[in-house]
């Protein structure tokens, strides 16, 4: 049975190990491939570790993840909106998800959705009403989001590892309802 649950400093390297697996699965062949041979465990570990202790602040970013009997298959992150400066900032939304990852192998189980219903509630908790993710365009999970309610709100172009890459931003105006 799935268990969406706070992240913990234990989850550490199975939360880094879902992030670089399913980076490699997902951008294979479209990302450069010099950003996916390099991305290592070792260096999420020290990532994921510093949100895992940003997030015992009441208002800060929230981590979930999903526990299997295999461990932890999925990983997810929310908290307020960082986009309301630039060219993202007439999106007004409250909060943000900033990450959504699940194993290759556990996805299209219904465990994403858990997660983002998860994440949601996370929000809700912290009074935000409505919010946003970033996707990159290229990110075949994108259609996901739009199956869970998220309408595409905006787009914008982000410069990652020399590569200008397009982004799509998919909202939920009311997370009472999209938790429902």
């Amino acid at each position: 049975m799935s268990l969406i649950r706070p992240a913990t400093k234990d989850d550490i390297k199975d939360i880094a190990e879902v992030y670089v697996e399913t980076w490699r699965s997902t951008y294979a062949g479209t990302l450069p491939d010099k950003v996916l041979i390099e991305m290592s465990q070792e260096r999420q570990m020290i990532m994921w570790a510093r949100a895992i202790d940003r997030a015992r602040n009441p208002k800060s970013e929230k981590i979930l993840v999903v526990d299997e009997a295999d461990g932890v298959v999925g990983v997810g992150s929310a908290g307020f909106n960082r986009n309301r400066e630039g060219p993202a900032r007439d999106i007004e939304y409250g909060g943000e998800v900033y990450t959504l990852y699940v194993l290759p192998d556990f996805q299209n189980q219904g465990l994403g959705e858990l997660l983002l219903k998860g994440l949601f509630h996370v929000l809700v908790s912290q009074d935000y009403h409505s919010a946003v993710i970033w996707v990159l365009a290229l990110n075949p999970s994108r259609f996901f989001y739009e199956a869970m309610g998220g309408k595409r709100v905006g787009e914008r172009d982000e410069k990652l590892w020399g590569t200008t890459l397009k982004e799509f931003a998919y909202g939920w105006d009311d997370l009472r309802a999209a938790v429902e």
